[in-house]
């Protein structure tokens, strides 16, 4: 499989080799949203919190007679009936994480890679070098490939360029270490410098 090389200026620089077994397989739709599923529960905070009838300050005074009123038997007012009561099945603070096993995660990956592949949204840069943080500069880029909120995946030692493109609305850069199928499906585009490309294929083949 290969696929074109780009230079920053939108430019064709040659073709790059890809691995099919990572960028040319068939999507496991299943899979893949196991995988997302996962991601939005990893995200969650879980720290919401309410107050059970046990827990709800007062109410220890029965509020009124058991017989005789003609009203209805109340023991306290915090019952949840009652305005200023508890909650019933309050939600308590609790992890909502859970795990997948590694060849789940792995497959995920690999078929959003080889979905964005099948697309035509993968677009490999020979390199991408700013000599300052410059967001313009960035944006200029993205504009010369014609694309709108990628995901950019580089190397490590990209400083510069993370922080050029972290004002620009709708764009994201990862390293190949943090790349996962939520934001690879959620944005557009995705663009990977041939650097990034190398790990990735030497990583997940």
């Amino acid at each position: 499989m290969t696929v074109d090389l780009y230079k920053m200026d939108g430019s064709k620089a040659g073709t790059v080799d890809l691995n099919a077994e990572i960028f040319g397989i068939k999507p496991n739709e299943d899979v893949v949203h196991l995988a997302i599923v996962q991601y939005l529960a990893h995200q969650r905070q879980g720290t919401q919190s309410a107050k059970t009838r046990a827990e709800v300050r007062g109410g220890g005074a029965k509020p009124r007679p058991q017989k005789g009123t003609g009203r209805s038997r109340q023991g306290t007012t915090r019952a949840p009936q009652w305005r200023g009561g508890g909650v019933i099945f309050a939600p308590k603070p609790r992890d909502y994480s859970f795990k997948l096993n590694k060849k789940v995660k792995r497959l995920a990956l690999k078929s959003v890679l080889s979905s964005k592949v099948a697309t035509g949204k993968l677009l490999v840069l020979d390199e991408l070098t700013l000599n300052q943080v410059k967001t313009k500069e960035m944006a200029k880029v993205l504009n010369n490939l014609g694309v709108k909120k990628p995901l950019i995946v580089m190397g490590d030692n990209n400083k510069n360029e993370v922080l050029s493109a972290r004002n620009i609305p709708g764009v994201k850069t990862a390293g190949v270490n943090t790349i996962n199928a939520y934001d690879i499906l959620k944005h557009g585009h995705l663009v990977v410098t041939k650097e990034a490309l190398d790990k990735i294929q030497e990583v997940y083949a």
